[in-house]
């Protein structure tokens, strides 16, 4: 499945042309790779990598949705594994 038409089918991105946006500003990795593809091909067992307002998501595809249903749906075909917040830049201790 293309990945811009699977972050508009998982809710991720509003409508498909802000997802091909997304992609194509190379904000998305898959399996470790920048993809800037709007065609690039993604599967079940891939790991995604997504920019979120505070900061990033990464899921694994369990399942490619048939469609674009409701949020329980979608959800259902990917499993978050790692949605914590990005942490403040640990502060060294200078000594004096």
């Amino acid at each position: 499945m293309r990945i811009d038409k699977l972050l508009w089918f998982l809710r991720f991105a509003g409508s498909r042309g802000l997802a091909q946006g997304w992609v194509e500003e190379g904000h998305i990795r898959v399996n470790g790779r920048r993809i800037e593809r709007c065609s690039a091909a993604v599967k079940v067992g891939d790991i995604m990598v997504l920019p979120t307002h505070g900061g990033v998501r990464v899921i694994e595809i369990v399942a490619l949705p048939a469609r674009r249903g409701p949020a329980p749906e979608a959800q259902g075909c990917y499993r978050v594994l790692d949605a914590a917040p990005l942490a403040p830049l640990a502060r060294r201790e200078i000594e004096p």
